[in-house]
């Protein structure tokens, strides 16, 4: 298989904070800055990095927040706005990684680290609330940008210029763009509903949510 590496542009840390948004105090983990040096990537999350929400966010399938540069340019001009590093709470902003062409399973070198795509990441509303745009959940889930989650195969120290270099193939080649796809635009489809199920690396939760999706889909006996 040819080596592919993709360059980090971004490590961003960042422990729970309380902020008020609408004259509510919310807390939340999506305010991270760039880290200057090399941090311990444990099998939950870096070293100082944190989640408020550990229902939603965090644990073994979702501890690296990934999201790609690319994207970057789109939500400058959809909000106006220049947007600073780490701006959707993302752990590594990446640059020629994009949903279309990551799928879930494939495995990284990061450094010391190796790491694994777990599933999509899904938008919850703290992005609106952070943006101060209501309908910031559903266009990120119009036009796929949602990033994606690594979970930590093997701990290790990352470097703020680290590269991550594509060890390995998900077994069913089901990119991230393919599962939002059904998730938000085709949840209907049966065939491609077990597809995906069918991908060992899936994360407990998309599964989870899949399997609702397919039994809802079954004829009742």
């Amino acid at each position: 298989m040819k080596s592919l590496h993709y360059p980090v542009l971004s490590l961003n840390l960042g422990k729970p904070q309380t902020l008020e948004y609408d004259g509510k105090k919310i807390k939340t983990g999506i305010m991270k800055q760039p880290a200057d040096s090399a941090v311990m990537l444990h099998r939950e999350n870096f070293e100082g990095d944190g989640q408020a929400d550990l229902v939603n966010h965090g644990g073994p399938d979702k501890a690296v927040c990934v999201y790609p540069a690319e994207h970057y340019p789109f939500w400058e001009e959809f909000l106006s706005r220049t947007l600073p590093s780490a701006a959707f709470g993302e752990n590594l902003t990446v640059a020629g990684l994009t949903e279309e062409n990551v799928c879930i399973g494939d495995v990284f070198k990061l450094d010391e680290a190796v790491v694994q795509v777990s599933q999509p990441r899904q938008p919850c509303v703290k992005l609106a609330k952070k943006f101060g745009v209501k309908e910031m959940v559903l266009k990120v889930q119009k036009t796929g940008y949602t990033g994606f989650y690594f979970r930590v195969l093997e701990e290790g120290r990352v470097s703020p210029g680290a590269k991550l270099e594509l060890l390995s193939r998900g077994e069913k080649a089901i990119s991230v763009q393919f599962a939002n796809r059904i998730n938000y635009h085709d949840a209907k489809n049966l065939a491609a509903i077990e597809r995906i199920l069918s991908e060992d690396a899936l994360s407990e939760s998309w599964r989870a949510s899949f399997m609702k999706k397919r039994d809802r889909l079954l004829p009742v006996e």
